[in-house]
Parts: structure tokens; C-alpha cells; sequence
């Protein structure tokens, strides 16, 4: 039974998510409501299953899928909302490693992309409130250095502020009262995913 947090958390991820697409410049492919054909493919082979499209996911494959391959290794269970919210939406858009990194820097662990003790024993002793700006604001510059440096996911840079700033409104930081419209496939605003550390060297 997924937990009330984790429930809680979801609807926020697949406002954004949306439904199936395959835009060519996306690294992660043909995707529906956040869930890559690769990601479906790992996940119904664990299960026993054969492949499929992932225009067939059901809800049920959806929520177990982000539960225990987003929330849970991300370690969201272990936070507070709103941070939770955050964690886990960064998961989701750049990858569990590149979560934790950002986690890591937010709460002045070592940034080394293992959640161990003294991740915890940071996120323990940290300031929620200022841990979920410096977190964001570490997520924009990521955002701007990377569309800087790949000119071919710079098409990708509205949407990524989009959501990000949106999710900045949703756990209340101040001066983000309006976001304008929050989805839009179109090129200018499409929301891209970012492969995780290690998956795409040209991205880390």
C-alpha cells in the first residue's frame, strides 16, 4: 500500500509528466506519464512479464513503478514534506544519483552520490526551509549551465523552469506566486528528462 506521503507527493510529478510522448530530442525516448519504454521494459522484466508498449501502463504498474523505482531509492521516506517533494521530483526528472547529489549539496554533506550516514546525519541536523531553496536554486544552475553547454537541449530550458518554479510555488516559497502556464508540449516547453549520473557522460 503505497504510503500517504508518497500519494500525497504523485499528483504534482504527473501534472508535469503528462502522457505519452516521444519528442526526438528527449534522451529518454518514447515516454508515457513519466515513464520511459526503457524503465516499463526493466520494470515488467523483474515482474515476470513480457514487454509491451508503455502506452499500456496501467495505473497500478504506474504507482509501483515510481514508489519503488523513484521515492524509495531517492530516500523521500527519510524527509520532511516539503523537501520530499523535492527529492522526489528531481528523481524523477534527472535521476535517483543526481537526486542525492543535489540533496547532498542542499544539506552540506560530502556530494558524492551515496545517501550513507553522514547524509543522514546531515539532513538530520539541516534547516528544511533554507535546504529546499538552496536546493532549488542549485537545480536552475544545473539547468542553465546544461542547456549552455549542449545547445541541443537548450530547446528543453523553458520547460525545465517551468517545473522547476512551479514546484517552487507548490511547497511555498515566496515569489513564485504564478508560473504562467504550467504544461505545454509544445518544443519551446517541452519537459525533457536528464539521464542519471553515469547513464550519459555528456550529461553529468
Amino acid at each position: 500500500m503505497p504510503s500517504p506521503e508518497f500519494t500525497k507527493a504523485l499528483p504534482f510529478i504527473l501534472r508535469w509528466e503528462g502522457g505519452f510522448v516521444n519528442h526526438p530530442n528527449d534522451p529518454g525516448g518514447a515516454t508515457n506519464k513519466g515513464v520511459t519504454q526503457a524503465v516499463y521494459n526493466d520494470w515488467r522484466g523483474r515482474q515476470g512479464l513480457p514487454e509491451q508498449d508503455v502506452r499500456e501502463l496501467s495505473d497500478t504498474e504506474l504507482m509501483a513503478i515510481y514508489e519503488g523505482g523513484y521515492w524509495t531509492p531517492a530516500r523521500c521516506p527519510l524527509m520532511a514534506g516539503p523537501l520530499d517533494q523535492v527529492q522526489f521530483d528531481t528523481a524523477v526528472n534527472m535521476g535517483v544519483g543526481r537526486a542525492v547529489r543535489f540533496l547532498q549539496h542542499a544539506v552540506g554533506a560530502a556530494v558524492d552520490g551515496a545517501f550513507g550516514p553522514d547524509t543522514q546525519r546531515c539532513l538530520g541536523a539541516c534547516e528544511p526551509a533554507d535546504a529546499v531553496v538552496k536546493y532549488c536554486d542549485a537545480r536552475e544552475a544545473f539547468y542553465r549551465n546544461l542547456a549552455a553547454r549542449r545547445p541541443d537541449s537548450a530547446v528543453f530550458l523553458k520547460g525545465w523552469l517551468n517545473r522547476l518554479n512551479a514546484l517552487r510555488k507548490e511547497i511555498g516559497l515566496p515569489g513564485f506566486e504564478s508560473v504562467g502556464d504550467e504544461v505545454n508540449f509544445g518544443d519551446a516547453n517541452f519537459i525533457a528528462r536528464i539521464p542519471d549520473i553515469g547513464q550519459d557522460p555528456a550529461y553529468d
